[in-house]
């Protein structure tokens, strides 16, 4: 079997059959196949698409390129969440521990990522509280499961074929390719071996998938390749359009989180929550829906959801004291305020010119190598829909020096747009697919 063939075939638009799949990934994961032709089938690939079959095998393949987890170990129903990525997206710190403190049997073993691109990564928001380590042995990742009943980390060991082949993918402009991000998102959960899936599947100017219909077509694919794979899957498909909260940053994000678990949070980010706590509960057969959603909510009154979260930094590590007492998290060495240039509606927020803006300012990675400042970051004072006078703060920014300021206020500034006309409000949640809301 050759890659010339492979990558002549799929240019020619025929699909490619189980054995050319497993060969290629295999050829990825051994290092047979150089990158040049890796890179031309994926452009291939993004032209020419995969059919629904191919690509539930191409993720099947990479799954198998590396190891899968053993969760029979914890007790109860295991339950994952997945967001395909977005803008002041810090949900995983707030449902997980909602969930876990139900006491409704479900658990919540969770590998998430680093930021990627304009968007963030929960790993980051957790390490930027002091001490806390991420890397947990498989053992104590399972034991801290059981304790608790959440754990979230992250695992190398999970698809290293999809490693590459994203790596690949981000210098060669195939990475928007639905595809091709259903069988990245799919492999690594599949791997992650929970029983029950929920994905929230991001639309709009901050998600990589920009309309309705395309995230539509995205999330049934992700939801058929669960479901084939004897998964539990259901998808929600929402808003990015605008950034989820009020604060886009790794402590600044915590922090709005904890708010949250306060039940004094942003009522957007707080509504999308609850919804996706409840699927993760209903979905595994834990209560109705109705029931579902009473439960979690009843986790932000009584502070147990909270304490969840506690609980987690201090089995990481961490400093748990962050969680009761955010003044702890120190403030950035410089803050900039955005003002109004003119009276009038928040008309439109170009959310991936303002995650943009967020790695500029140092929460996010230039490279692979960057450092992150954890304290870095925006706080929106006024979303889309509000009436701002001129000169009235819109933002603050929080940086590390003059000039990523000066180049971060300036994407903001060209981000936000202010009209006479006020917006037609646009849905949190616009549909789902096997879930509720």
């Amino acid at each position: 079997m050759r890659m010339y063939d492979l990558i002549q075939k799929k240019q020619n638009g025929y699909a490619l059959s189980e054995e050319e799949l497993t060969f290629f990934v295999k050829g990825v994961t051994d290092g047979s196949i150089p990158d040049y032709q890796i890179s031309a089938l994926l452009m291939a690939i993004f032209f020419k698409g995969l059919t629904e079959e191919e690509t539930t095998v191409f993720t099947e393949c990479l799954v198998d390129s590396g190891e899968r987890a053993d969760l029979s170990a914890i007790k109860g129903k295991k339950v994952d969440k997945h967001s395909t990525g977005g803008v002041g997206d810090k949900t995983s710190l707030i449902v997980a521990p909602m969930v876990a403190a139900t006491n409704m049997g479900v658990y919540v073993a969770k590998m998430s990522g680093r930021g990627l691109g304009h968007t963030g990564g929960t790993i980051d928001k957790l390490e930027s509280i002091p001490g806390v380590n991420t890397n947990q042995s498989r053992e104590d990742f399972l034991r801290i499961v059981n304790e608790i009943g959440l754990c979230i980390g992250q695992s190398s060991c999970f698809a290293p074929a999809d490693k590459k082949l994203y790596a690949l993918r981000d210098v060669t402009a195939t990475v928007n390719c639905l595809p091709l991000i259903a069988s990245s998102v799919m492999s690594k959960k599949l791997a992650a071996g929970s029983d029950c899936i929920v994905l929230d599947v991001k639309c709009g100017s901050g998600a990589f998938v920009k309309t309705v219909k395309e995230a539509t077509e995205l999330a049934d694919l992700m939801v058929k390749i669960g479901t084939r794979a004897g998964k539990k899957t259901v998808a929600l498909i929402t808003n990015m359009d605008v950034p989820l909260g009020r604060n886009v940053g790794n402590s600044l994000e915590v922090i709005e989180a904890i708010d949250v678990l306060d039940g004094q949070g942003d009522k957007d980010l707080t509504e999308l929550c609850i919804t996706l706590a409840a699927n993760m509960l209903y979905i595994a057969n834990a209560a109705d829906y109705d029931e579902c959603v009473r439960a979690v909510t009843k986790t932000l009154h009584d502070g147990s959801a909270k304490k969840k979260l506690a609980d987690l930094v201090a089995a990481l590590g961490g400093n748990s004291d962050y969680i009761y007492n955010p003044s702890l998290f120190k403030e950035s060495k410089i803050s900039a305020i955005i003002a109004a240039d003119r009276s009038g509606y928040i008309y439109k927020m170009d959310t991936e010119l303002i995650g943009v803006a967020a790695v500029v300012l140092g929460a996010g990675r230039m490279t692979k190598e960057s450092p992150i400042d954890h304290r870095a970051g925006i706080t929106f004072h006024h979303t889309v829909g509000d009436y701002v006078n001129e000169g009235e703060a819109i933002a603050t920014i929080y940086t590390s020096n003059i000039s990523k300021a000066q180049n971060g206020m300036e994407l903001i500034f060209n981000a936000v747009k202010i009209s006479d006309k006020k917006p037609e409000p646009k849905k949190l949640i616009y549909k789902t697919i096997g879930g509720k809301f």
